[in-house]
């Protein structure tokens, strides 16, 4: 009953998996578990979609790599990927660009609470008009601890505002095309900079994943940033997403993150932060240090 749905997905795998060894190996667990009759049974997409992803992680473990239910109709495009631009664009207009939070805070201290890390294509504007507001700050803190990640074009543009000078970020290899992009900051940014030399504080937790890793993860290496919170969730594989069903796409990681300093990235082990606090707690910790820095 579940036949056809598994061997679409293995077939993505095969065509998509940045780890194509990985992939086989993968694909011989869901082909198993479909022989050994543990979909069968399953007719709820949604909880097919839970059983899967377990399948789908059991092997390596990558966080990324999921089977992902929709409560509205998946629809046949005719495309390889899953994707909606018109549905997204403004699926990111009413989530405010991910930007959830834009304050200058007593003490002259800045925060950027960031839960998504939407398209640069259609999110610059936002994201140019927050760090412009901030820029005159004594003092950062970014709170990534409910951000689920996002574009690394955006994670470069926030970067930008960091630094003085150019900064080769991150690069991403891309098995699809066999090729590695380079991510740099900017030469120039619209408006004012925060700049290079005031303190910056990165909160993160448990939940923080993707994206937002990167950028915690970039700012780490630079040595530009002071994280505080819990150590992160453990993927760098961004990838797409692809029809599996009228109700179900995949979602196949077909890259993997490699930071220029450390010639590696945060998969499976998660951006550990400088000073280790509850997630809750992080805040606080942070308020505190920037303004013992800027007083």
């Amino acid at each position: 009953m579940r036949e056809p749905e598994i061997e679409l997905l293995c077939s993505q795998l095969a065509s998509y998996y940045v780890f194509p060894d990985t992939a086989g190996e993968i694909a011989k667990v869901l082909r198993t578990r479909l022989d050994e009759g543990a979909y069968s049974d399953v007719d709820d997409d949604e909880e097919f979609a839970a059983k899967v992803t377990a399948d789908l992680q059991s092997v390596n473990g990558d966080k990324h790599l999921r089977l992902l239910y929709s409560a509205e109709e998946v629809p046949e495009t005719g495309q390889e990927t899953a994707w909606d631009p018109v549905a997204y664009k403004k699926e990111a207009e009413l989530d405010a660009f991910g930007i959830h939070r834009v304050e200058r805070l007593e003490g002259n201290i800045g925060l950027l609470d960031l839960r998504l890390l939407h398209d640069a294509e259609i999110a610059t504007p936002a994201y140019v008009a927050a760090m412009n507001l901030l820029a005159h700050t004594d003092a950062l803190i970014i709170d990534l601890r409910r951000n689920g990640g996002g574009d690394p074009n955006t994670v470069a543009l926030i970067c930008s505002y960091l630094f003085d000078e150019q900064v080769h970020l991150n690069d991403i290899y891309n098995r699809p095309d066999d090729s590695t992009q380079q991510y740099w900051t900017l030469p120039h940014v619209p408006g004012p900079k925060f700049g290079g030399k005031k303190p910056v504080y990165v909160l993160t937790s448990s939940r923080t994943f993707s994206g937002a890793e990167e950028l915690s993860y970039n700012l780490q290496q630079n040595e530009r940033a002071t994280l505080i919170g819990e150590t992160t969730k453990g993927g760098a594989h961004p990838g797409e997403r692809y029809r599996v069903g009228p109700h179900l796409k995949s979602s196949i990681p077909n890259g993997r993150a490699i930071n220029p300093i450390s010639g590696t990235n945060w998969e499976g082990v998660g951006v550990v932060p400088h000073i280790q606090v509850p997630a809750d707690e992080a805040f606080a910790v942070a308020y505190e240090e920037a303004t013992a820095k800027t007083s």
